[in-house]
């Protein structure tokens, strides 16, 4: 406690305090006009303030907001948390055929992918299931709202891009294509996997003489036609002749594709399915925690008329665990996200945080719901993961007595153009970490200078390759940097960096980080602590 209440007391002695720029750094900044009034930067070793520039102002963190998202997430959640995914059965199996329902319930499961589904499959089919009488049940209510891509304006002009993938409690493979397209002379050729039922890619492409290296440079968003039950991807923009290149794009509608890949891996493994896919509808249904292998799960269920329309809550057909699959330990998402600053998973963590704990046998389950209440005491809807997830966050801070004040958190990975964090911040949930039981875990899913990750090029010819640890961020005006920093005499620094100008673009501000990590890390005496 002592620790905290110093650091607390230096972090507000510094208020917005400017210190004199290292010389490095000042010299970054003038060579591409960026004023000094743009930089925040904030220098640590142990509880000491090596140096303070603006570490109360908030900033666009950019990809940095990680650093409180993993560090929080981390410190709840715990080592051994593991999203899950599971297929459960509402009836018999008689003579091959299963009489009843399917549910996949989604839980957060960052690695649910293609091979991840049909090995639930394949279990399935081990239990002498080869036809499904009923419909398979989608079950994305783990997070509140259930979907938040829908009707949400695109971030940029690239919403078909992986790092703009919005998460969902059952989002499968990331719902995404991995398209080839080959051309030679004359014309484009296009193919996809994973194969989709009844999907088809087509090239409306127009060949150009143009380097094959420069093949982005003619890409247009794609879209997809319908035609009964065929769906047509169809590539759109020009292509250079004689080129091969692969691309990942994230284009259909996600019901669309989960059910069209299940439906073919089903076949592909011999069985047989002539129902519906479609959202489960809304229920108060039983956490994951109580769910076991082919023991009965209780669950309320919305009943439905002949049209569809929820009617009044009715019980549910008991139901027991199929097959489940659960993600790799924390740590090891880290790893994916930090090092290479994976958005879609950082927010499926942010949102996990206001909707999971960890469970030492399953991995996680479910926390119970909060409700917003309305004036009069009734019950308005449940609290939104998102703002749980803030909520969890701010209580953490608070304990740590980190101030909260000036932070914007609006999805928890930096994608944003309204978050917000101060260099203090940054520099507190750092500290924080250092301290904590799991800092090695959070450390080892840092990239590493001049060898990993987004810092894998960067600092090659400083003593800070292969020693400092930094999560870099960037956005249009915006560069920031955040970690560990080794001195000259072997001391471990916290070091924070953001640049929030214009003229950031064409490394001006990756050359201001730069020129503050290598200098923390060719200093030692020349590092004083602060009066």
């Amino acid at each position: 406690m002592l620790k905290r209440l110093v650091l607390t007391a230096l972090l507000a002695a510094c208020g917005l305090a400017r210190a004199e720029l290292p010389e490095p750094v000042a010299k970054a900044a003038a060579a591409h006009g960026i004023p000094e009034d743009a930089i925040g930067l904030m220098v640590m070793r142990g509880n000491s303030v090596l140096l303070s520039h603006y570490p109360e102002r908030a900033m666009a963190p950019a990809s940095v907001m990680k650093i409180a998202t993993t560090v929080v997430a981390l410190e709840q959640l715990g080592p051994v948390f593991r999203g899950r995914t599971e297929l459960l059965g509402s009836g018999e199996v008689v003579d091959g055929m299963l009489q009843g329902d399917l549910l996949l319930r989604g839980g957060a499961d960052m690695d649910f992918n293609e091979d991840a589904l049909v090995h639930m499959l394949e279990k399935l089919r081990l239990k002498g299931v080869r036809r499904i009488r009923g419909d398979l049940l989608l079950d994305r209510q783990l997070f509140q709202p259930a979907r938040m891509d829908v009707g949400v304006p695109p971030f940029d002009e690239s919403p078909e891009a992986y790092y703009n993938v919005i998460p969902d409690a059952l989002l499968l493979n990331n719902n995404m294509l991995q398209v080839e397209m080959v051309s030679d002379a004359r014309s484009v050729r296009a193919q996809a996997l994973p194969m989709l039922h009844k999907v088809a890619v087509r090239a409306d492409m127009k060949l150009v003489d143009a380097p094959c290296a420069r093949w982005e440079d003619g890409w247009r968003l794609p879209g997809y036609e319908r035609n009964g039950e065929q769906l047509t991807v169809v590539l759109r923009g020009t292509f250079p002749r004689n080129c091969s290149k692969t691309y990942a794009i994230n284009v259909l509608e996600r019901q669309d594709y989960l059910e069209r890949l299940f439906r073919a891996a089903w076949s592909r493994l011999g069985g047989e399915f002539s129902g519906e896919v479609r959202e489960a509808p809304a229920s108060a249904l039983a956490s994951a925690s109580s769910a076991t292998e082919n023991a009965p799960v209780t669950a309320a269920a919305t009943a439905t008329t002949a049209s569809g329309r929820a009617g009044s809550p009715a019980p549910a057909p008991a139901m027991r665990l199929l097959a489940e699959h659960v993600s790799r330990p924390l740590p090891e998402l880290l790893r994916d996200i930090n090092k290479w600053s994976d958005n879609g998973l950082a927010r499926t963590l942010y949102l996990s945080l206001g909707s999971l704990q960890a469970d030492a046998a399953l991995g996680s389950r479910p926390l119970e719901p909060l409700q917003v209440l309305g004036p009069d005491g009734s019950v308005v809807a449940p609290l939104p993961s998102a703002a749980r997830a803030e909520q969890a966050i701010r209580e953490w801070m608070r304990q740590r007595r980190i101030n909260d004040s000036g932070m914007v958190i609006d999805n928890g990975s930096g994608l944003s153009r309204t978050e917000r964090l101060s260099p203090a911040q940054l520099a507190g949930f750092l500290s924080a970490a250092q301290k904590s039981p799991w800092a090695p875990e959070f450390q080892a899913s840092l990239p590493i200078a001049a060898t990993d990750g987004t810092m894998r090029r960067r600092l090659r010819d400083s003593p800070a390759a292969a020693h400092a640890r930094i999560k870099t961020g960037t956005l249009n005006g915006v560069v920031a940097i955040a970690g560990y920093v080794t001195d000259a005499n072997g001391e471990q620094c916290i070091v924070v960096g953001m640049v929030n100008h214009e003229r950031t673009g064409n490394g001006a501000g990756r050359g201001i980080t730069d020129a503050l990590i290598d200098w923390v890390a060719r200093n030692s005496a020349a590092l004083k602590v602060l009066p």
